[in-house]
């Protein structure tokens, strides 16, 4: 037994550990690997033509950090999925990667977010512009497919700061008949008293025009002036009547006039959405996907459009174009977003790709006036793909239509009659034209409970554009060309938002304002184009 024992060594051997000891390399770059992706991060911006950022520096008072310095660290620290600069500048200190690509320099996090909000991104554009010449230089873009996408990201705001449109909006109006009310009771008060200050009254401000706060306020002191004149003529003392007029021109100068101003300055800031923060004014109040429950509290975001234009491999999934919005839906986000890639790219793409959320007439309109071959999905493109059912035979756009007649025949075989033409232009001026069908008479019909939940006659809204341009869409969905486009976009457009929100966490806005966003935005972009060249 005492053979099978295993013997125990007399003494244990250990590597040296030697504290303070001057050791070789002495150099930082020779503990990096050469297809590290900081030398990668290196390489790239060395290679970008950065004079747009050199030239914010007007020179002279005490050196700066140099801006290629400070650009390599930021973008290299997004790609290493750290954001806060306080965490930057202790990366700067302790990393050998970020010392190396820093020089050794050690900005604090007050310069590193400096130079993030506000020198970089009055020059963020160009030089993402700049990241993407190297892509097509390389090969990894050709501007071939344009694969168009948005997601939401969380502001930087708070949660219960939020300011609605509607409620500004009623609150207005509920305070302006109020300063109505008042002026109303000293105009009735000083009747008796015409005499002293002419025949004027509220002709000024309007029988149905809006009562702003500088009118009100010129009014205001006016009346004031008028009651002071009479109270001081004979030094008389100030009898029930006065005493009225004193209690309305309170209330209207402490009270009314203050909240107004506050209610004009709202609708200033919210310049037709419907809803921003008080801790980023530039922010909205959307519903975010990623909300568990879906009926949770609205948060403070932006609308991100990003896009990979890409080529047919699914590995190359670069952002070749990026645009923030405070649109909570897609549709009106596209033509802004297309006509920013061109101004940054000198040209639009040659085909595009994108889900139904795009797919209205003003969009089909733009690509085609721009000679750009749209393969975009409308609202009922995959209803129609199904076996046409008892549901489906209901859609507006499966009724028969009669052209000499100029009417639509409904599933139970009555005519739906033209009744009027309704114009308005979108949020980005786009002139749309609607005809409107009506059925002559839904009374006694078997069918109404599954058309229409409305007590009225059945109602159709039709664009005869929009209908001739989904005929369009359909073919090239259909398409050999089309079906293989489809199948990429997913993979293509929404792995890139799976990398940046799933994979590196980049969930909430370090920065605040839109063009703070942006330019936060650009550096997450550029960071994952660069680490995509790294891998591919």
């Amino acid at each position: 037994m005492g053979d099978m024992k295993k013997k125990k060594s007399p003494h244990a051997v250990f590597k040296p550990y030697t504290m303070g000891q001057l050791q070789l390399p002495t150099n930082l770059e020779d503990l990096i690997p050469d297809g590290h992706l900081v030398r990668r991060v290196h390489e790239a911006i060395e290679r970008v033509n950065l004079d747009p950022l050199i030239q914010q520096y007007k020179g002279g008072g005490t050196s700066s950090y140099h801006p290629k310095m400070m650009l390599k660290v930021l973008v290299y620290a997004y790609t290493q999925q750290i954001y806060s600069s306080r965490k930057i500048a202790k990366a700067l200190r302790e990393n050998i990667h970020f010392m190396w690509i820093s020089g050794n320099s050690r900005p604090d996090f007050r310069t590193i977010n400096r130079f993030r909000g506000e020198v970089l991104g009055k020059v963020m554009a160009e030089i993402f512009t700049a990241v993407l010449e190297l892509l097509i230089e390389e090969g990894y873009v050709k501007l071939e497919h344009y694969f168009l996408d948005g997601t939401k990201i969380e502001a930087n705001a708070g949660k219960y700061t939020y300011v609605w449109a509607k409620s500004t909006k009623r609150n207005k109006g509920q305070l302006q008949a109020k300063v109505k009310q008042l002026l109303e009771e000293i105009e009735r008060v000083n009747k008796d008293e015409e005499e002293e200050y002419g025949d004027r009254d509220l002709e000024e401000l309007g029988e149905e025009a809006e009562i702003d706060a500088d009118r009100l306020d010129k009014k205001v002191k006016e009346l004031d002036e008028i009651l002071q004149r009479g109270l001081s003529e004979g030094e008389k003392k100030p009898d029930k009547r006065d005493k009225k007029r004193a209690k309305a021109l309170r209330i209207l100068e402490k009270e009314c006039l203050p909240r107004l101003r506050k209610y004009e300055e709202q609708e200033r800031i919210l310049q037709g959405r419907g809803s921003y923060s008080k801790t980023d004014e530039e922010a909205t109040f959307m519903r975010m996907k990623d909300d568990p429950l879906r009926k949770a509290q609205l948060k403070p975001a932006y609308t991100i459009l990003a896009q990979g234009n890409l080529q047919l491999g699914t590995e190359n999934q670069f952002v070749v174009g990026l645009s923030v919005h405070q649109r909570p839906g897609d549709t009106g986000c596209m033509v802004p977003h297309m006509e920013g890639v061109k101004a940054r790219l000198g040209r639009l793409p040659e085909k595009v790709v994108a889900d139904a959320g795009y797919g209205s007439e003003e969009n089909y309109v733009y690509l085609e006036e721009r000679g750009v071959e749209g393969f975009v999905k409308y609202n009922t493109f995959h209803q129609e793909q199904k076996k046409r059912s008892r549901k489906t035979r209901f859609l507006a756009e499966q009724f028969p239509y009669n052209e000499e007649k100029d009417e639509f025949i409904c599933p139970d075989g009555r005519r739906m009659l033209y009744r009027e033409t309704s114009r308005y232009r979108t949020e980005n001026n786009y002139l749309k034209e609607v005809r409107v069908y009506e059925c002559e008479g839904c009374a006694g019909c078997r069918l109404r409970a599954e058309c229409t939940h409305s007590k009225e006659n059945r109602r159709i809204r039709v664009s005869f554009v929009l209908q001739e341009l989904r005929a369009k869409a359909r073919d090239r969905l259909l398409s050999e060309e089309g079906l293989a486009l489809r199948s990429r976009r997913p993979v293509e457009a929404e792995s890139v938002f799976g990398r940046l929100k799933q994979n590196w966490q980049f969930r909430r806005l370090m920065l605040r304002g839109l063009r703070k966003v942006e330019t936060e935005l650009s550096l997450l972009c550029i960071a994952h184009n660069l680490s995509k060249m790294t891998v591919a």
